[in-house]
């Protein structure tokens, strides 16, 4: 009767047994480091105009051109309010950087709103994509008034 360390010993040619042969299986890897995941420009902004969108005192995104072509684009039957709209990022492969185009309403702080801001869509974007967020540049372009009409709500169909 062989035992199972007979049967792993490899025969020489003289006959003599060999120490048995050790089968080593390579450590498993984790499954998230097997292969490359890419994050596109478009997903961050998305991600980033959303975070931006929910602070308190912000009004809209973008500047007063894209705000205006944005408004039209809007009232076109099927058109869809553009979340990435004043929002641009540069993302690598594991940073990205951020610009926004932010219009506050009147009476905030505009340094308390930045900082608002800042801190939501960095959390958001590192949250939901593993990135390093290196920097968030905001550009406060208007400031939108009490009385001032709000060209981003499409005027009523009937009147």
């Amino acid at each position: 009767m062989t035992d199972m360390t007979d049967r792993n010993r490899a025969q020489t040619p003289e006959g003599e047994n060999e120490p048995p042969v050790q089968t080593r299986k390579s450590p498993r890897r984790d499954p998230g480091t097997r292969g490359r995941t890419t994050i596109a420009d478009g997903v961050v902004e998305k991600i980033a105009g959303l975070a931006a969108r929910d602070v308190v005192g912000v009004h809209a995104m973008g500047s007063g051109v894209s705000r205006t072509l944005g408004a039209v684009r809007d009232r076109v039957p099927g058109g869809s309010k553009s979340v990435t709209r004043g929002v641009k990022a540069e993302v690598g492969e594991r940073q990205t950087a951020l610009d926004l185009d932010i219009v506050v309403d009147y009476g905030v702080s505009i340094s308390d709103v930045a900082r608002d801001v800042r801190e939501n869509v960095i959390g958001a974007v590192e949250r939901m994509t593993g990135l390093e967020v290196v920097e968030v540049n905001i550009a406060v372009g208007d400031v939108k008034l009490p009385d001032e009409e709000d060209e981003e709500q499409p005027e009523p169909r009937i009147q």
